[in-house]
């Protein structure tokens, strides 16, 4: 079986799109597969107890926040857009749909954020969240199907509850066994470990 990096993300985060960019090329030079699992942040910060306001409540944060996504996104020569909101739950619940189907979840995975933080859409525009998933070769009646029933919500809710008894508290995070890292700024680190341990 080949080893796994699982990959915790929220389709809300431009710090999860950034690690994406990299990430697939990253795992497959050092002979492992990427494990997707779609969370929300939100949940996650406050089932670790951190009670916190989200960063765009901070208007200090948020400018440094902004700052780094450019510097990052440059430095990856990747567009980087804000989007016209950020409610991206249906997108969340769309890639655990995406997840049924290993051979297309990488493949909706980057159109959502192409769409998301590359183009700067409206994710609550139904007709972009049908776009990707045909992009990408999934069903977008069955996926918007899912990611509007209770079903949809109840199987995220469990892999959120998945994600906090891993140890996730946010996002984006990489796991390999009791090795977790934090952050598209941990690729490296990321690295460092594959290339001690490939497969």
């Amino acid at each position: 079986m080949t080893a796994q990096i699982g990959f915790y993300f929220d389709m809300v985060s431009p710090f999860s799109y950034l690690a994406h960019l990299k990430l697939p090329a990253l795992a497959a030079r050092y002979g492992y597969a990427l494990a997707y699992h779609p969370m929300e942040i939100a949940a996650a910060k406050t089932a670790a107890g951190n009670y916190g306001p989200p960063n765009r409540e901070v208007p200090a944060k948020m400018k440094v926040l902004v700052q780094d996504l450019g510097r990052w996104a440059a430095r990856y020569q990747a567009p980087l857009v804000l989007p016209k909101n950020f409610d991206c739950g249906r997108w969340n619940i769309a890639a655990l749909f995406a997840c049924s189907q290993e051979d297309k979840v990488a493949s909706f995975v980057s159109e959502a954020w192409a769409r998301i933080y590359g183009r700067g859409i409206d994710p609550t525009d139904n007709t972009e969240l049908r776009a990707a998933a045909t992009a990408s070769g999934l069903d977008a009646d069955a996926m918007t199907a899912y990611a509007d029933s209770a079903r949809g919500r109840a199987d995220f809710s469990a892999a959120c509850n998945a994600a906090h008894g891993r140890g996730v508290f946010g996002a984006p995070v990489m796991i390999i066994g009791d090795q977790l890292w934090w952050g598209n700024d941990r690729l490296d680190f990321l690295e460092e470990y594959l290339a001690a341990h490939p497969q």
